[in-house]
């Protein structure tokens, strides 16, 4: 039911932003939902969705009512808050197509799974809109058993095919990841938490790179890396942090220099890109990918 109810928001915002700023009237939203839907669409479920919309993605459709016309209100959060849900709206979009044009279009489109987003991910944007504490069963990697967890979701990240859920742990008083694959039970608990005012999943993983939290003390240094050209290409397209800049760019080589926390997911990033890249700085972490690549050079010898 709460994917279901997500999936006709994405659409409504969808609708909106190929509108643009011509907007729609009603009787055109109307016809779409119908097109879509093959049912009416009353007002009154437009005027609660448009209500929803604002609430769980943080985007206002506005009517003018000069022209009685709705559109998206481009306010300067509204346009943040609508590139921070770009991706997860992408995905319901895509999703909901491919289930709509599975039989016309098999063997056309193929698609990577993401199977941590099936179970879960539309149950907790719900229960993060409440503020609702949880109770979880979570699978630790290395650990046969389920360990019990009471958490108060804060956010979701998705990083390399697998989402994450952001929650403030009451047994540990700090916050933790949780992969959504690796939560064998979820329970709704009967308490609300207060939603601390200045958190922000982009400023709580902006030194950062996947999904560890910065600890304790632990502060973004500079890292210099040379690429081939070739590679570069790649690091411009998508870049492997925000805080990425191009600092030369030879005829044979580029440097690239990024300010964040090396972590065991940027290692492992870092030695995926093999002899396409080199780190120059610091020594430490330079160090520290010559090692992992020089263990994985004796499996092979």
């Amino acid at each position: 039911m709460v994917q279901e109810l997500v999936g006709k928001y994405v659409f409504l915002v969808q609708s909106f932003v190929e509108a643009g700023d011509a907007g729609l009237s009603w009787r055109e939203v109307a016809q779409r939902w119908e097109q879509r839907y093959g049912e009416a669409y009353p007002r009154r479920s437009f005027v609660n969705h448009r209500k929803a919309v604002e609430e769980v993605f943080g985007i206002a459709i506005a009517c003018d009512r000069s022209t009685n016309r709705y559109r998206i209100h481009e306010s300067e959060s509204a346009v943040d808050r609508r590139e921070a849900v770009e991706y997860l709206i992408d995905t319901f979009t895509v999703n909901s197509l491919l289930t709509l044009g599975k039989e016309r279009l098999s063997g056309r489109v193929s698609v990577e799974d993401v199977p941590s987003g099936h179970k879960y991910l539309t149950t907790l944007m719900q229960v993060m809109l409440e503020n609702a504490v949880l109770r979880i069963g979570y699978r630790k990697y290395m650990s046969s058993g389920i360990q019990e967890r009471r958490v108060c979701p804060y956010a979701l990240k998705e990083f390399a095919k697998r989402w994450y859920l952001v929650a403030f742990s009451e047994e540990s008083g700090t916050l933790r990841t949780y992969a959504l694959d690796r939560i064998a039970s979820l329970e709704r608990m009967p308490q609300h938490f207060r939603m601390p005012v200045s958190f922000d999943i982009g400023r709580a993983f902006e030194a950062s790179y996947g999904i560890y939290l910065p600890e304790k003390g632990q502060k973004a240094v500079l890292v210099k890396l040379r690429t081939t050209l070739r590679e570069a290409s790649y690091l411009q397209d998508l870049p492997l942090h925000p805080s990425q800049i191009l600092l030369e760019q030879g005829d044979s080589h580029c440097i690239f220099a990024l300010r964040l926390i090396p972590n065991p997911n940027f290692v492992m990033e870092l030695c995926k890109r093999g002899a396409g890249l080199e780190v120059l700085e610091p020594l430490s972490l330079r160090q520290e990918v010559k090692n992992t690549l020089t263990q994985a050079l004796k499996q092979y010898e």
